[in-house]
């Protein structure tokens, strides 16, 4: 049994990581900023008022946390806007930085005490966040934040290598969700997909980036 905690856990991918994690017998902490009944049925302990955009919201999550082993930390909190050059809205480009980008850093580097040898981060990142993997382009605040939070991660993998945690940036896929206008698989699909890359990779994988269904992603 392994204790997990999950940002975003209130709606999506998150909350379907939430139900499965908890459903093989983990304890399941989520942090979100808001709850709902679907997540309270899953029997995590959830912290609700956490706004990874904020630097006393996390603080107040770390505070909440303190002395609390997690095994696992998944970054899952995002958001997703959708920039053409027509409609290059740069306040909402900034925000999925904010969210995206600088949260998922935000958070783990508040978390790390929590953090030892054998733990394991994982980044809910995309593969939009892709450089070589771009043949469409638009999408520019997503794309861009994906990209960063990529190389965020990378960054950590080396500096938490040495306290024995590893570091991977994880692609659900397209997955039918709120936020992709329910187009693509099923969340519970994309989820068992991640839980299972979670299990399977080790230290000596850290730093790497990868699609849910196994196959190794290109920067």
């Amino acid at each position: 049994m392994a204790n997990v905690l999950i940002t975003g856990g209130n709606r999506g991918i998150g909350l379907e990581l939430c139900r499965q994690f908890a459903a093989r017998g983990d304890e399941v902490i989520a942090a979100c900023r808001k709850s709902s009944g679907e997540l309270e049925e899953t029997g995590a302990k959830v912290h609700a008022g956490v706004e990874v955009t904020d630097d006393g919201s996390v603080a107040a999550l770390a505070k909440a946390l303190q002395g609390r082993w997690i095994d696992v930390l998944i970054n899952c909190a995002g958001i997703l806007t959708r920039e053409t050059l027509d409609d290059l809205n740069i306040d909402r480009i900034r925000r999925q930085f904010e969210v995206n980008a600088v949260g998922p850093l935000r958070v783990t580097a508040a978390l790390r005490g929590n953090l030892g040898a054998g733990a394991k981060v994982a980044i809910v990142t995309s593969r939009m966040g892709s450089i070589e993997d771009n043949t469409s382009g638009s999408r520019y605040g997503y794309r861009m934040s994906k990209a960063a939070v990529n190389m965020a991660g990378r960054s950590l993998a080396h500096d938490l290598k040495e306290k024995g945690i590893a570091v991977f940036l994880l692609h659900p896929g397209m997955v039918a969700t709120e936020m992709t206008g329910r187009q693509g698989i099923p969340p519970e699909e994309a989820a068992r997909g991640l839980i299972a890359r979670i299990d399977e990779l080790g230290i000596d994988k850290t730093g790497t980036f990868w699609h849910a269904n196994g196959d190794p992603l290109p920067w």
